[in-house]
């Protein structure tokens, strides 16, 4: 895990984002302000990922895209970054390189002598209508985008890993879904985002009064997350991108307990490995 983010209250958190590592090849799912720090944090190359994938075109979750783009070309890379994600990742990805256009050309011109290739991004896009199958098979790895419901999005995914060794489900931001549930059955890991129910309450701030709501079509509760482990019975738990607001560990954990799940449980860290 390389950044759990807590989208709420701590302004200066690490983003989402989720490095999966088989063989040596690195998959990055997600890429929230700081991933380029964390992924040098946690020995991982700085020359980027196999490929990228991005659940949702939210800030929190896109923040260090550009970071990830142009940081790893200057570090190194000679070929496209491999994006995938939602329709209007491609609009998102053209304006990032128009916004640094200057650089770009200044580091390919200048002294720098950079490549006129590892800045590019071939963008993978797709789409609920269409897609909810493989979208990446190579050498061993099956990635799988998985439709979710992440309130009034129109696009929003989580993935499915499959490696000779390993299943892993990531469940993106999404409120409890069937398609969830069923892609993690047995699963050796379900990394899932999630809330406390109990601490849910209307805010004195701009938009506050409706925080109960957007919580509860945009995200999944410790109660609803307990109940859907506990019908998908993956071996290992994990609690990531928790919308922090009171509770304590020990708290969350015992709503997902007293919700039906007796698996093993794992609240993330930064930098975790599991």
């Amino acid at each position: 895990m390389l950044g759990t983010g807590m989208p709420r209250p701590d302004p200066a958190c690490f983003g989402p984002a989720t490095a999966v590592v088989y063989d040596g090849r690195v998959f990055l799912f997600d890429a929230g302000a700081g991933v380029m720090r964390r992924m040098a944090a946690a020995g991982l190359s700085i020359r980027g990922p196999e490929a990228v994938f991005i659940t949702h075109l939210h800030s929190d979750h896109t923040l260090g895209y550009p970071d990830l783009i142009l940081t790893t070309w200057v570090m190194g890379r000679r070929t496209p970054l491999q994006a995938y994600g939602p329709v209007g990742l491609k609009k998102m990805t053209r304006h990032i390189l128009a916004a640094w256009d200057e650089d770009i050309h200044m580091r390919i011109e200048g002294l720098e002598r950079q490549t006129t290739t590892g800045y590019k991004v071939a963008v993978h896009e797709f789409d609920v209508a269409d897609h909810g199958g493989v979208v990446y098979e190579k050498d061993g790895v099956r990635i799988s985008a998985i439709p979710v419901i992440h309130g009034c999005w129109k696009q929003a995914f989580g993935f499915r890993i499959d490696t000779p060794d390993r299943s892993i489900v990531i469940s993106g931001d999404t409120v409890p879904t069937n398609t969830i549930l069923e892609a993690a059955r047995g699963v050796d890991a379900l990394v899932h985002e999630v809330y406390p129910a109990s601490e849910v309450a209307p805010e004195l701030r701009i938009g506050g009064d409706v925080w109960p709501s957007y919580m509860r079509e945009f995200h999944t509760s410790d109660i609803e997350l307990g109940a859907l482990a506990a019908q998908a019975k993956p071996k290992l738990l994990v609690l990531h991108h928790i919308v922090r607001h009171e509770e304590n560990d020990e708290e969350l954990l015992a709503a997902i307990r007293a919700a039906g799940y007796e698996g093993e449980v794992v609240v993330a860290k930064d930098l975790d490995r599991l």
